[in-house]
């Protein structure tokens, strides 16, 4: 089983150092970044299993990072605080953390609330059909897509449209209907919103973006 991804986001480089270090004597793999914003800049380009952030960090803080990373990606977050308070930790749970550990730890402690959140966001996956393409995977549960086994780095949106256009392989979409399906919280984006992510997602594709055809004067489908 391949190990999962977890990114440790604190301007601490010895903060940084210990959980990497009780981590990796546990089998998982790590990344680190040493603020939000440099942590949003690694996310663009890879798809870790699970990011633990401190919430007092420069730029910015712990709970504004979330609220980034939730409007993009599907990815559970376990913040790290000094900050014991019961408000503070209510703040991070409703921002859409997943849980939130007090300052300092033990290592048992945190190895289990990881090994907690990873199960919580992994128990449902095998009740869910993956959608196969050829090299092509689409796992709806964990919303993840991968293409000649290469995680792919999509936004929720993107997700969004490969998941119904693969799904209804051959149905023709119309952007408003697109626009009616995939961008439910703001109906005022433009059709012109979805030509956008539709060229993105068929970038980041690669060889497989022309698996989406555009249907001139129509919309888009995905190929039979």
């Amino acid at each position: 089983m391949t190990p999962y991804t977890i990114m440790i986001i604190d301007d601490e480089s010895q903060m940084r150092n210990l959980v990497k270090t009780f981590l990796e004597a546990d089998g998982y793999v790590t990344i680190e970044a040493k603020d939000g914003l440099n942590a949003l800049d690694i996310l663009s380009k890879t798809a870790p299993d699970l990011l633990i952030v401190d919430v007092m960090m420069p730029f910015m803080d712990g709970f504004t990072f979330a609220k980034e990373v939730k409007d993009k990606y599907n990815i559970p977050i376990i913040f790290l605080s000094a900050k014991g308070e019961e408000w503070d930790k209510v703040k991070g749970l409703k921002l859409g953390g997943d849980d939130y550990i007090v300052k300092p730890f033990l290592p048992a402690e945190l190895l289990a609330r990881v090994e907690s959140v990873l199960r919580r966001a992994n128990q449902h996956t095998q009740q869910f059909d993956l959608i196969e393409i050829g090299p092509l995977i689409i796992d709806q549960q964990s919303h993840r897509a991968t293409a000649d086994g290469v995680a792919l780095t999509l936004t929720l949106k993107e997700f969004g449209l490969i998941e119904l256009l693969a799904k209804n392989r051959g149905r023709v979409f119309s952007r408003e209907q697109l626009l009616d399906l995939i961008w439910t919280e703001n109906p005022n984006s433009s059709e012109r919103t979805v030509d956008t992510h539709i060229k993105t997602l068929r970038l980041k594709l690669g060889q497989y973006g022309k698996l989406i055809e555009t249907i001139w004067g129509v919309g888009y489908r995905f190929e039979v």
